[in-house]
């Protein structure tokens, strides 16, 4: 009894320990964890390169160069106009006396509403504080803002090509601290969950992708006033969980505000219907529903908001195929399983009862032969379907 109560103890001093240490060292181990997601992405496009001629080889290398600078310009281009068109609606706020409303918002209702709520030019003045007093420091934290975000994304590639050209002595390495009869299933579990984090972020990401510049091309051809600003919103918005999309078209919604209604009623219009229709038709050929979980998503995405901010909303739905995969490789094989393990058991005990038969001195019954008999065709029949019907779960 004392041996089980200090080993729980310990059990739980360990634990608490490690949720301490995690919580200290959480800078790092997030920058480890996103190069690994990282490293877990990239390499799938290096290895399948492997066993191709040289030539073969350097014409793919060059394309994967080609196209990561163009999304690279593309990406810089499009921030330093949504920079230039946010000044410009920095501008027209400051200046504007009144709402511009939507065309279905000229009820007298909604506009007693909005004659009550302070105009652009006040609200905007709240904003920056007097004379601008607020501005200095905001741009400050910008400006230390991307200067962690450039050092951490150094970080971060580093740490993804260590963890490439080293991933079987990484494993190898971390592999070797667990007893070696868990080795084998750890090792598969890890694998399943590198390759399934690997594909979610891929399609992801190109998901993503495909929004901002349907978003974009479309704003342009509409006549919006921010095109890239609002194609950029959508590119991030996509990213974040079950909240991002509505994100996307609350802040198209609220731009409207600012804008032209007719203008602003065509933009919400087209981005509802790009994003259903990529949603519906697109992601799922990108992204493997058999991990999607809204619910479980959402819970850890509110957990890890409130930790980690914007980073935990994105990485809570890798969190969430983590969860789902560990659920499925340990808990429901392992239930899987059982009856196999039954179908095992009861063919021993049938041994032995035939056995214990065997040794009676007194002549059987027919209807003890007959019966054992019996039980050993069912379970010689119950075998072949059931290792047929695991094989197929697997």
């Amino acid at each position: 009894m004392i041996k089980t109560v200090v080993r729980v103890g310990l059990a739980i001093l360990t634990t608490i320990m490690a949720i301490v240490i995690f919580w200290q060292f959480r800078t790092a181990v997030i920058y480890v964890l996103i190069s690994l997601i990282l490293a877990a992405s990239v390499r799938p496009l290096f290895t399948r390169l492997i066993g191709k001629k040289i030539i073969i080889r350097i014409l793919w290398i060059l394309v994967y160069f080609v196209v990561i600078f163009g999304l690279s310009t593309l990406l810089k281009f499009t921030v330093q106009t949504a920079a230039t068109e946010l000044q410009s609606i920095a501008d027209g706020v400051s200046a504007q006396d009144k709402w511009t409303l939507l065309l279905w918002s000229n009820s007298s209702g909604l506009q007693s509403l909005f004659a009550r709520l302070p105009t652009p030019s006040v609200l905007f003045q709240a904003i920056i504080g007097n004379e601008g007093e607020l501005v200095g420091p905001a741009l400050l934290g910008i400006v230390q803002g991307i200067g962690g975000m450039i050092a951490a994304i150094a970080i971060i590639l580093v740490l993804s090509v260590y963890w490439s050209m080293s991933q079987i002595h990484f494993e190898r390495l971390w592999l070797s601290l667990l007893p070696p009869d868990h080795r084998k299933q750890v090792r598969s579990i890890w694998r399943k969950i590198e390759t399934t984090i690997g594909q979610y972020v891929r399609g992801q990401i190109l998901h993503s992708i495909l929004v901002g510049i349907t978003l974009g091309l479309g704003y342009w051809l509409i006549g919006s006033s921010s095109p890239a600003l609002l194609a950029l919103v959508g590119t991030i918005g996509s990213l974040i969980p079950v909240v991002g999309l509505f994100l996307v078209v609350f802040t198209t919604m609220l731009l409207g505000l600012l804008t032209s209604a007719q203008l602003s009623l065509f933009t919400v219009l087209y981005t509802i219907v790009i994003l259903t229709a990529l949603g519906i038709w697109v992601k799922p050929r990108l992204i493997n529903r058999q991990w999607d979980n809204p619910i479980l998503t959402l819970l850890i995405m509110v957990a890890l908001a409130d930790a980690l901010g914007i980073i935990g909303i994105i990485i809570a739905p890798l969190l969430s195929v983590v969860c789902q995969i560990l659920w499925s490789l340990m808990i429901r094989r392992r239930t899987k399983t059982i009856p196999a393990n039954l179908l095992s058991d009861l063919q021993e005990r049938m041994a032995h009862l035939r056995e214990t038969v065997d040794e009676m001195e007194e002549p059987h019954s027919p209807l003890i032969t007959s019966s054992i008999e019996r039980i050993t065709e069912l379970l010689d029949d119950a075998e072949p379907v059931l290792k047929a019907g695991l094989m197929l779960d697997e």
